[in-house]
């Protein structure tokens, strides 16, 4: 089975062999403080579609850089569904790509809640047709929270172009 990067890049290339439209690809990230962006260059031939990556890991950087509504944090938190789309929304604007995947979440040990335990992440996608999150719970220590967390952002992110090119093949 071929890693979700490589699953990336094939499908960026279908997509742009049916469209003639290069898709672009940025990460804003949080708790895995840049794996996602690692994970998409080790790829050749990624310079072609990924742009760029914000790591935002304090709450004034998430505010002042990528755009999330100070409100947003007061109100739903850091580590929350509207501070991830918010992330991935700003991170989309600012690196100006047709895609961005952003995760924001507590790697551990410490800094859980009973409302918000370790192993809480927040994964959020924004595209030119809307924006959506999707929520996860690992039960591994800080590394494998954060490799858990990289790899289902890279997963989001192959299965939104999945559905694009599905769009394409039925349009």
């Amino acid at each position: 089975m071929k890693k979700p990067e490589i699953e990336i890049a094939d499908l960026i290339k279908e997509c742009q062999a049916r469209t003639g439209k290069l898709v672009t690809i940025g990460t804003a990230e949080s708790a895995t403080g840049g794996r996602i962006a690692d994970r998409l260059t080790n790829v050749p031939g990624s310079s072609d579609y990924f742009k760029g990556s914000l790591v935002a890991y304090s709450n004034e950087v998430k505010i002042n850089v990528l755009g999330v509504r100070k409100e947003t944090i007061e109100n739903y938190g850091a580590v929350s569904s509207q501070t991830a789309i918010e992330m991935a929304e700003g991170g989309r604007r600012l690196l100006d790509v047709d895609m961005c995947v952003s995760n924001t979440g507590i790697a551990g040990p410490s800094g859980g809640s009973s409302e918000k335990p370790v192993g809480l992440f927040h994964i959020g996608i924004a595209a030119k047709d809307g924006s959506l999150s999707q929520k996860y719970i690992f039960q591994g220590n800080r590394e494998e929270n954060k490799r858990e967390v990289a790899e289902a952002a890279l997963s989001i992110l192959r299965q939104y172009l999945v559905q694009c090119i599905s769009k394409l093949k039925k349009g």
